[in-house]
């Protein structure tokens, strides 16, 4: 019976919807994170007869015909890159992208990776760093003496040192922008890697051509919402529910066929 094993398919599609689901709500308050939503795919079908055929001598033609779906498939699980609120920190190392961009973090691969995380701190030498401890490039060293670290919309970063009233430019940050951020593979870590599907990157300064501005003090909260996550989880549940009620219900029709005596 085809109901067992289209049923079986629908199960599995809904065991990783939940799985997308659990994730994005995991990560609720993860700094920059991205929601993720997963999309699905009717498998093949068996033609039982096949519309446009001839049903008579008379050239009469089947107007719909018979096919008979095999179940659905994950088509794919694809990242939502709207903007999350921006949250007000304090901390003069903190910063937000307004708009589009990624920060650029050298990996210890050697590899450029990319992020929207702006909650950043400072090494033993001073240089300008994410949570894991990976430079930010452009380097930026911020000097031991400093006093006060100021970020402009444009990405210059300025520090004030005792004994010099005017600020110091000790850097300029920039950004990389995708023509598809969908296309980026997720390596955790809130870090992102370039792939064929995203292109390459174009590298700019903040609030020219369509980069994002940045905001120091502000960071980026994840883009979750959770009210439409617990409706989707819902959903969900149902959907597997009763994808297992048509399993359950083809298993006792197979039994009454078995039951049959001549």
């Amino acid at each position: 019976m085809q109901a067992l094993r289209t049923a079986a398919t629908g199960m599995a599609a809904q065991q990783m919807n939940v799985e997308v689901i659990s994730n994005n709500i995991a990560n609720m308050n993860t700094v920059a994170f991205k929601k993720q939503r997963a999309e699905f795919q009717d498998l093949l079908y068996q033609t039982l007869e096949a519309a446009g055929a001839q049903s008579s001598d008379q050239g009469n033609i089947v107007p719909t015909g018979v096919q008979v779906g095999a179940g659905v498939k994950a088509g794919s699980v694809y990242r939502i890159a709207t903007q999350g609120t921006l949250t007000q920190t304090g901390n003069q190392l903190d910063m937000a992208i307004d708009g589009r961009g990624y920060f650029q973090v050298q990996l210890p691969t050697g590899e450029t990776g990319y992020s929207r995380a702006g909650n950043f701190a400072v090494n033993d030498q001073g240089q300008l760093v994410t949570q894991a401890g990976y430079l930010i490039e452009p380097a930026i060293t911020i000097p031991a003496e400093a006093t006060e670290v100021s970020i402009s919309k444009a990405g210059q970063v300025q520090v004030k040192v005792p004994g010099n009233p005017a600020p110091n430019t000790v850097g300029n940050l920039e950004l990389a922008t995708f023509i598809n951020e969908g296309g980026l593979s997720a390596q955790g870590g809130n870090l992102f890697l370039e792939t064929a599907a995203s292109g390459p990157p174009t590298v700019g300064q903040p609030g020219i051509e369509g980069v994002g501005e940045l905001m120091q003090g502000f960071t980026e909260a994840s883009n979750v919402d959770a009210v439409s996550e617990i409706t989707a989880l819902i959903v969900a549940q149902r959907a597997y529910e009763m994808n297992s009620k048509v399993i359950s219900t083809a298993d006792n029709m197979l039994g009454v066929a078995n039951q049959i005596k001549s």
